[in-house]
This record gives C-alpha cells, structure tokens and sequence, in this order.
C-alpha cells in the first residue's frame, strides 16, 4: 500500500502542479491502464515477472499507483485553485515551497483515504493471484494459497481448511472497506461540528 501511495504521488503530484503536456502525457498513460480490470493487470504482470513475494508487492504497487494517481492529481488541482496558493506564489515562493506548505498538508486526508478503500481491493487481488498460482509460493502462507491447495484437496474430508481462511478473508475485506467509509466522514472538517 506504501509503496502504491508513494508511486501515485509521484505521478499525481507534478500531473496536477505543472498541468500542460506532462499532465496530458501522464494520464494518457493512466487512462491505458485502467482501461483493463486490476486483476488483469496484476495477472499479466505477474506472469511477466513471476511467482514470488517481491513480485506481488511491487505489482500490487504499480497497479495501486496508477489508479490511485488519478484521484490524488485531481486533489492537488482542488488545492492549487486555492486563492493562498496564489497568495504565495505572489509573494515569491518557489515551486518546492508550495508544494511542501500548501499542497502537501492538503492532500494528506485523501491520501489517507486512498489507502484505506483499495485496501480491501490489494488484498482480494493478492488472493486471487496466490489462488491461481501466481502469488506468494506455497512456504510462506496466503489465504488464496490456503483456499487453492486445502480448499481443493480436502474438501470433503476437512471443510473447514477451506472455510475459516475465506472467513478471515472475507472480515479483512469488509473491515477495510467499512474503515474506508468510515474514514471521510471523520476527516472532512465540515462534518466535524455538527456532531
């Protein structure tokens, strides 16, 4: 998740400050990728590099970066249309400062949020790709791995080595999905007062 976030910032972050032709060059890229589903990406990526956990995080992330990229550009455009951002530029401050005082401390809610809603996301696709075979290798354990080889074997001797693994699965995803909801309401200032 990190280093997705990381990646979309840096892709969201110069697409949405500079604008021109780096922006239109960096979301023609992005509106490549999303034009496929995630688990697509991730599938074909994965039988490019490999079986292995490395791989699956360095996959996770750049399949997470470019879509969360998007999202975080269009949050610096929101905060670049600010009148103080304006303020600052006209009292001399260079590109670095105002990227460091003004858009970053404005970006960190959606960043947060970001995080929290492709979390339930990250971890189905990682399940997915461990269930076909494609993820993490079998030493190290996976609750795709574990519902694939235990789900299939010993179904029907020992049902529940298929079944607690897809409940935990199942609360991971919906725990995220719920904090991801949750999570907005409790930073957006506007919502604070009238509690």
């Amino acid at each position: 998740m990190g280093l997705g976030l990381l990646g979309a910032l840096l892709m969201g972050l110069p697409s949405g400050y500079r604008g021109g032709l780096l922006d239109m060059a960096v979301q023609r890229v992005v509106d490549a990728f999303m034009c496929f589903p995630l688990l697509l990406v991730a599938l074909t990526i994965m039988a490019l590099l490999g079986p292995g956990l490395l791989n699956v995080v360095l996959t996770l992330g750049q399949v997470l970066a470019v879509r969360a990229s998007r999202v975080l550009r269009a949050a610096v455009l929101s905060v670049m249309a600010n009148p103080y951002v304006e303020s600052a530029r006209a009292l001399g401050a260079g590109p670095g400062a105002i990227v460091r005082r003004h858009v970053l401390p404005n970006i960190v809610a959606p960043i947060l949020i970001l995080a929290t809603v492709n979390l339930g996301a990250v971890i189905l696709i990682e399940a997915a790709l461990s269930f076909l075979g494609f993820g993490v290798p079998p030493p190290r354990p996976s609750w795709g791995g574990m519902l694939s080889t235990a789900g299939v074997v010993h179904v029907l001797r020992a049902p529940w080595l298929a079944f607690w693994p897809g409940v935990a699965l199942s609360l991971a995803v919906f725990s995220a999905n719920m904090l991801g909801d949750a999570l907005p309401d409790v930073l957006d200032p506007r919502l604070r007062g009238s509690r």
